[in-house]
């Protein structure tokens, strides 16, 4: 009497795997075997960078808030430094919004930072 096997969750299982394969190159998104190795370290990267993703934003922020606030005539340690000194609790997401799309809201900003460190050094 022949042996069974459970051929269809093994076929399943290798289907699951090509399947999120797709679109990789060559063997890798053709052979079981090479695709199960690419396949496992695109979840390993993939991990790694929803990680990585967070801390790249805050640094694109940060340019854009420090490329802002040196055209307004301020650096961005000052700048942040005085938002802290006059109580405003805006977070670096939403400073570069409104670097980049309401330049009137953060230019009113800029002169309240400068307003509080001109206080502060004249003290």
């Amino acid at each position: 009497m022949s042996r069974a096997v459970n051929s269809s969750s093994r076929h399943n299982k290798r289907r699951k795997i090509l399947q999120q394969a797709k679109g990789f190159w060559g063997r890798r998104s053709k052979l079981y075997r090479t695709a199960k190795d690419a396949v496992a370290k695109s979840l390993v990267y993939a991990y790694r960078d929803r990680r990585r993703r967070k801390r790249d934003m805050r640094r694109l922020w940060i340019q854009r808030i420090s490329a802002a606030a040196h055209q307004r005539g301020m650096n961005y340690s000052l700048f942040i430094h005085g938002l802290i000194e006059a109580g405003v609790t805006l977070n670096r997401k939403v400073l570069a919004h409104l670097a980049v799309e309401d330049s009137a809201a953060f230019d009113a900003l800029v002169e309240r930072a400068k307003e509080v460190h001109a206080a502060g050094s004249a003290s």
